[in-house]
C-alpha cells in the first residue's frame, strides 16, 4: 500500500508539473513581445503575403485580434506559413503559439494533443470545374479525376461520398495549393475538391476565373477554427473568448467606426463587453479594455468577414451559415457576464 501511495503521489506530481509547464503560453508570448501564428502558405481572402512580409486575410485578422487583446498592437505577430501536412506537428512542437489556418475540427485531431478553440467559419466540402452544361451537380461527376490536397480531410470525404453513391472516380493527390492548381490547369484532373471557401479563393488564381463554376452541392461538414496545444487552459480560454468577443461585438453593433459611441452607452451588455463593468478581461489574464482593443484595431466578426471574404471583397463569399444566429445563421457566442 505504501509503495502504491508513493507511486500515485509521484504520478500526480509529474502530471502537475506537466500542466504547469504547458500553462505558459501567455507568459511566453508576453516575454517574447509577439505572437507566433501559423497560417496557410497563401489563400486569397484568408491568409496571403503581399511579397513584402505584410500578411492579410480572415485567418490573419484573428491573430491580429489576439495580438491587439494582449499588446494593444495588432502588428505584434510573426506569421509562419505552413502546408496542410506539417501544420499540427508545428503546433505540437511549440514552433507556433496558435494555428489560424483553414483547419477542420475533428475528433481524430483532438485525440492527438491539440484543441480547437471555436468555429470561426462554418464550411463544407465542394467541387470546382470548368463550366459545362452537362455537369450540374456532384452526382454528374462519375468517372472523373479529382485533385485534392494531401494532409486534409478531403480524400476521406470524397471516398465516402462516391462509394455511398456507387460512383467511380480517381483521386489525384498534390502536396500544396500551388501544385493543385497546376495539375488542374494542365488537365491532370477535371475537378478540384476542397472546402467551398477555399474553392472561391482558388478560383481567383485561375486565368478567366469566371469560366470555372463551384457546384452548389456540399458533401461534408467542415467547421474551421483556431487551434492550440492541449494542457494550457488559460491560453485556450483567451483564444476562445477573443472569437466570442468579436461575435458579441458584431451582434451588439459595436464596430470600429462606432466604438466611441458604444463606450458612452449605459446598456448593461455593452458595459460588460467593453470593460466598463466587471473584471472579465483581467480574469483571462488580459486587461479590462481587451475587447475595446480588438474592435479598435481589427473590428468585429462582421467587419473582418466583409473586409476579407464577403460580397464586397474580391473573394465574394456569401455569409450564409456564418451569419449571426439572430439573422438566420448559426454563429453564436456565449455572453460576457
Amino acid at each position: 500500500m505504501l509503495k502504491m501511495k508513493t507511486a500515485l503521489c509521484a504520478t500526480l506530481a509529474l502530471l502537475g508539473a506537466v500542466t504547469m509547464a504547458n500553462a505558459q503560453t501567455l507568459k511566453a508570448v508576453k516575454d517574447r513581445g509577439s505572437l507566433v501564428c501559423g497560417v496557410s502558405q497563401g489563400l486569397p481572402g484568408f491568409s496571403q503575403d503581399d511579397g513584402k512580409g505584410n500578411w492579410s486575410g480572415f485567418d490573419v485578422d484573428f491573430c491580429r485580434a489576439l495580438a491587439a487583446a494582449i499588446f494593444n498592437d495588432p502588428k505584434k505577430v510573426t506569421y509562419v506559413p505552413l502546408n496542410a501536412a506539417e501544420r499540427f506537428d508545428a503546433l505540437k512542437a511549440g514552433k507556433i503559439d496558435i494555428l489560424s489556418r483553414n483547419s477542420t475540427w475533428t475528433l481524430g485531431r483532438e485525440a492527438e494533443g491539440i484543441t480547437f478553440a471555436g468555429v470561426t467559419y462554418y464550411d463544407g466540402q465542394g467541387f470546382m470545374l470548368k463550366k459545362r452544361q452537362n455537369l450540374m451537380t456532384s452526382m454528374d461527376l462519375s468517372n472523373v479525376k479529382i485533385c485534392v490536397q494531401e494532409g486534409t480531410t478531403t480524400e476521406l470525404n470524397l471516398t465516402d461520398y462516391f462509394n455511398q453513391n456507387g460512383m467511380r472516380f480517381e483521386i489525384v493527390k498534390l502536396p500544396n495549393v500551388g501544385e493543385l492548381l497546376k495539375a488542374y490547369e494542365s488537365g491532370k484532373c477535371e475537378v478540384i475538391s476542397a472546402d467551398v471557401s477555399q474553392l472561391y479563393a482558388l478560383r481567383l488564381e485561375l486565368p478567366n476565373s469566371m469560366s470555372h463554376t463551384i457546384l452548389a452541392d456540399v458533401i461534408s461538414k467542415e467547421p474551421l477554427g483556431p487551434v492550440v496545444r492541449q494542457g494550457d487552459e488559460q491560453w485556450f480560454n483567451i483564444v476562445k473568448w477573443v472569437h466570442f468577443a468579436m461575435l458579441n461585438a458584431d451582434e451588439l453593433g459595436v464596430h470600429a467606426a462606432k466604438l466611441d459611441d458604444a463606450l458612452k452607452s449605459e446598456k448593461a451588455d455593452l458595459k460588460r463587453l467593453l470593460g466598463r463593468d466587471g473584471d472579465y478581461g483581467e480574469k483571462l489574464g488580459l486587461t479590462r479594455d481587451w475587447v475595446v482593443r480588438i474592435v479598435r484595431h481589427v473590428g468585429s466578426y462582421g467587419d473582418v468577414y466583409e473586409r476579407n471574404i464577403g460580397m464586397k471583397s474580391k473573394v465574394m463569399i456569401p455569409r450564409g451559415l456564418n451569419q449571426l444566429w439572430s439573422t438566420g445563421g448559426i454563429q453564436y457566442a456565449p455572453p460576457i457576464r
